[in-house]
């Protein structure tokens, strides 16, 4: 039986995993974790309910608050795309609770929410942000975050990003996202 602790996840991260009262990895997350760590690109194909957002968020905490940087004003570190605000909001939430006890920022933007709140909410630089495509075009074109800093890449439920119509966004985006960069892609 695989553990979190054969995964190569950091003593902090364990911590705040057993404070959460998870104890055994997924299967998603006993595959994706360690290729993640060691900074492979990924698509990663799991069921609904089956800890996709930690499959992809352990690792990203543990590699950001690894190397300790800053994110300038406005710039990101790593974007993680998810077609809905309800999808944003859940992925924000969980992964607040694994970032507890690091400086790490996250931030989330999403349509039906004040824009302006979200430009003050980026000034000071963002370790992860969490968006759908359409506000992040938006805020990108008001010169609100700036993408080619970040190093990571991830969307969230990406076949149904493309089956809503997303891919021009899509791929505007990611050619603004840094390169190198690494990239994982979850459905």
């Amino acid at each position: 039986m695989t553990t979190f602790q054969d995964l190569g996840l950091s003593p902090a991260i364990l911590r705040s995993l057993a404070a959460l009262g998870f104890d055994k990895p997924t299967p998603i997350q006993s595959q994706a974790i360690p290729l993640l760590l060691q900074g492979h690109d990924l698509l990663g194909l799991a069921q609904t309910g089956t800890g996709k957002t930690a499959a992809f968020g352990l690792p990203l905490v543990q590699l950001l608050a690894a190397d300790g940087a800053k994110p300038a004003p406005k710039t990101i570190r790593s974007l993680i795309l998810a077609p809905t605000r309800e999808l944003v909001n859940q992925i924000a939430a969980n992964l607040r609770t694994y970032v507890r006890g690091t400086p790490l920022r996250i931030n989330l933007v999403v349509g039906g929410a004040s824009i302006n709140v979200q430009c003050r909410n980026l000034e000071r630089g963002t370790d992860i942000l969490v968006a759908t495509p359409g506000r992040l075009i938006d805020l990108v074109e008001r010169q609100a975050v700036f993408l080619d800093s970040a190093r990571f890449l991830v969307l969230d439920e990406a076949d149904q990003m493309l089956d809503l119509g997303f891919i021009h966004a899509l791929r505007r985006i990611s050619k603004l996202v840094g390169q190198p960069r690494q990239t994982m892609l979850f459905s």
